[in-house]
């Protein structure tokens, strides 16, 4: 667990920076409810005649005036995005950069298997997704009961497991370019990222273009269908479950048999 040890060393800065300023912002989301709840009724209705605009954010099916179609658009909006880019920049360069920084010589020298060192690799990509999401779980249901609002256990729980296991299916995919790529990579990931969240505003605005939440992992974390239908849309976890470990098994491939510069 050495290796493993190291990068969680090397990635904390990241780590809290991103953790903090996700939790911050869900904190004050929350802390604003209980202010613009009597007015949040009009704004609902507001909202539902937008059209397209409507239909892209999901907030015909939410009702503004309540605590989990608030969290599900305002907080949901910053888990999905910020989790997104945060699980993405971290695994796409865990593997490119020992090429970028030349440190792969020293690391392949040691009495290790390149099993291993993916392995660990990866370990310490899990245990920082599942860390900031612990923390910023934590933060929303604190905050929760400092405003005094009831806390909407199920619908909370669903949402954050959604959007942990979409960064999951990020980081797995963005594991396997990493092992592709010699030099940078940051720039891939946050690009992966920013286009699946926009993959999914298109599935949400055009009928036709459905199939998309089938490529995009923000199709099952959709709050407004999480918190409509209180489940998780199992075909589509599926699918990007099934996309997660093709990305693993391809950075797991590539790297093994990799000649490293």
């Amino acid at each position: 667990m050495t290796l493993v040890r190291h990068e969680l060393r090397q990635g904390w800065k990241s780590f809290a920076v991103w953790t903090a300023t996700i939790g911050f912002f869900v904190l004050i989301c929350v802390f604003l409810f209980p202010e613009m709840k009597s007015e949040m009724e009009g704004i609902s209705n507001l909202f539902a005649s937008m059209g397209a605009f409507t239909a892209a954010f999901g907030m015909d099916q939410l009702n503004f005036g309540t605590l989990t179609g608030f969290y599900a658009v305002e907080c949901g909006n910053i888990l999905g995005i910020g989790g997104a880019f945060f699980a993405a920049m971290t695994a796409a360069g865990i593997l490119a950069k020992e090429e970028k920084e030349r440190t792969a010589e020293f690391l392949l020298t040691h009495p290790v298997s390149r099993t291993r060192i993916l392995t660990e690799k990866l370990s310490s990509v899990i245990l920082q997704i599942v860390g900031m999401n612990v923390i910023v779980y934590g933060v929303a249901i604190g905050s929760m009961v400092l405003v005094g609002e009831e806390v909407p256990w199920k619908e909370v729980t669903l949402l954050h497991l959604a959007y942990f296991l979409l960064q999951l299916e990020l980081a797995g995919i963005c594991f396997g370019i990493s092992a592709y790529l010699r030099k940078g990579s940051l720039g891939i990931g946050l690009g992966l990222a920013a286009m699946m969240y926009f993959l999914n505003l298109i599935a949400n605005i055009s009928d036709k273009a459905e199939f998309l939440k089938y490529i995009t992992p923000f199709g099952y974390a959709e709050g407004s269908d999480i918190v409509s239908k209180g489940c998780l849309n199992g075909s589509m976890l599926l699918v990007g479950m099934l996309f997660m470990v093709l990305g693993i098994a391809a950075g797991y491939f590539r790297y093994c048999r990799k000649d490293i510069a």
